[in-house]
């Protein structure tokens, strides 16, 4: 289940604030405005004036609330996950990055306090989360242009709604887009364990797909092993592995895949197209070993492989709103039926945010942060 800590444990009951006044008129200068205040509510955010390393740039601030304006949505931020595009982007290393100062955090979930006049798709009360990069999550409260919001069912578990827009849509398009699989064939990925790599199994069986899922060795590797079978997993091996003579006793019973995706680069990355079948595809949608991709001229040319990239912000910027909700709809109906669980995760307070981020930046973590506010 996609339940973690007390705050899971039980539909979260929130406390909104009514009667809201205009505040100073003073707005914040990422892509997203504050809501309006009533009584001089306090907007508690995790800010970053400059980039660099995110325990050193990031500090928790107060900010003021600017009004609802027709299209406006006035959120309550119930909680935010920290992801690795959140790291980059404070590091100044993502291929968008906000004008600063700028708060942190690219997804979460809220609830809707107040809505502008001529808002139609939400109202107060429903829970809603970003379908747009960039706004900053990680904070109290804020208001969001109508268009950037989707309402999620009620009945999702919290924290299944705040992780939900970027690693989950992330699997299910790779998946869905490159290669036109049926139900037997078999997808490679590296960094199996992450938050992509774990939905990526999770739809996979879904699909009717078989996985072959790489990770680093480490010292749990046999409980990591187990955890990733119980997703779904039908192999589970380690880079090392991955590249003995003895990998071709795994093809016999197991049709050699014709996606790979990478997460990792370097020569990992080459690993999986070596064994990609003849025509395959490798899907790059991340660079954890900040190492160039390696291809091989001969498989190249021999195997007329196909090397391709992946960026759900690009995506979304090619695909209009109605797709992209379609898109969460279709995860929503997984999670419903059972067939979808998050990754492991931990809450932290919003003001113990150097903990969260330190933990987020160490190797061979698997628990996600979620900011709860």
């Amino acid at each position: 289940m996609w339940v973690c800590g007390t705050l899971w444990g039980a539909r979260m009951q929130v406390q909104l604030r009514r009667g809201l006044l205009p505040a100073s008129g003073r707005r914040w200068s990422a892509a997203a405005s504050y809501s309006a205040s009533a009584e001089s509510a306090r907007v508690r955010a995790l800010v970053y004036g400059d980039h660099g390393h995110p325990p050193n740039v990031i500090e928790l601030k107060n900010l003021e609330l600017t009004a609802v304006g027709g299209s406006d949505v006035h959120v309550k931020m119930l909680a935010a996950p920290v992801n690795p595009s959140d790291i980059n982007m404070i590091q100044g290393k993502y291929g968008i990055l906000p004008k600063l100062p700028a708060v942190g955090g690219n997804e979460g979930v809220g609830q809707v306090v107040a809505v502008g006049s001529s808002v139609t798709r939400v109202k107060p009360g429903d829970l809603v989360i970003l379908g747009t990069s960039g706004l900053g999550t990680w904070r109290t409260e804020a208001v969001f242009s109508e268009d950037a919001l989707v309402a999620v069912p009620s009945d999702i578990p919290l924290q299944s709604a705040a992780i939900l827009s970027v690693n989950p849509c992330t699997a299910y398009r790779m998946l869905m887009d490159f290669e036109q699989l049926k139900p037997g064939d078999s997808v490679i990925q590296n960094g199996s364990n992450s938050g992509v790599g774990q939905a990526v199994i999770q739809i996979a069986t879904v699909l009717g797909l078989r996985t072959i899922n790489v990770v680093r060795d480490r010292p749990d590797l046999q409980k990591l092993t187990n955890k990733l079978k119980n997703l779904g997993a039908e192999h589970v091996i380690t880079e090392e592995q991955l590249r003995k003579p003895e990998m071709k006793n795994l093809f016999k019973d197991t049709p050699q895949p014709r996606l790979a995706l990478n997460c990792v680069g370097g020569k990992s990355a080459t690993d999986l197209l070596r064994h990609l079948a003849h025509g395959g595809t490798m899907v790059t949608y991340g660079g954890m070993a900040k190492q160039p991709i390696t291809a091989p001229v001969s498989l190249l040319i021999f195997k007329d492989l196909k090397l391709r990239g992946f960026w759900l912000t690009h995506w979304k910027d090619t695909h209009s709103l109605d797709e992209f909700k379609e898109l969460i709809f279709t995860l929503c109906d997984f999670i419903l039926r059972g067939q979808f669980t998050a990754p492991d995760c931990s809450e932290v307070p919003l003001q113990d945010y150097q903990r969260a981020l330190e933990t987020s930046m160490q190797p061979f973590i698997s628990t996600k942060q979620i900011f709860t506010m």
